[in-house]
């Protein structure tokens, strides 16, 4: 006779941590951990990949993952090419900083606002940033209203 194992059919612990919204969504999917990029000049919103040529994530593309990024750099101009990029569908499921970044937000905004493409964007604190970078699991965040509570979710 087969008897199930106890310790497969326990469902695995979540880890979730707090975060603020900047734009509400839901969405999840493979975390990539992106050193600060400028969209403008430095990602490719057509083919869905990193162009600067110094990025250590150089090649990668963010198209439907969780971009875990501690802050934004770069020109004004980065927002049109994040909508861009969301439009295409060749951006970022979600968004996670620890530093809120004005030029980032208009990106997601006018992508939600033109585009019907929602893209949740958050903060967290370092610590919650550190650890989240750390899981090495697929990340599911959700995201309320303006400046509303948001969880991301280790799954």
């Amino acid at each position: 006779m087969n008897r199930p194992d106890p310790l497969s059919a326990a469902p695995r612990a979540t880890r979730e941590f707090a975060a603020r919204t900047l734009a509400a969504g839901s969405a999840g999917g493979t975390p990539l951990v992106v050193e600060p990029l400028s969209f403008w000049g430095g990602y490719d919103a057509g083919q869905g990949r990193i162009v600067e040529p110094a990025h250590p994530q150089h090649g990668q593309s963010l198209a439907g993952k969780v971009m875990l990024m501690p802050r934004a750099k770069g020109s004004s101009s980065s927002s049109s090419v994040l909508a861009e990029a969301i439009r295409n569908g060749t951006g970022p499921a979600a968004i996670v900083l620890v530093e809120a970044d004005l030029i980032v937000a208009i990106g997601v905004i006018v992508a939600q606002e033109l585009y019907g493409a929602n893209v949740p964007l958050v903060t967290v604190d370092a610590a919650a940033f550190a650890a989240l970078c750390a899981a090495g699991s697929p990340l599911h965040v959700d995201a309320g209203g303006d400046g509303a509570q948001a969880t991301v979710r280790v799954v």
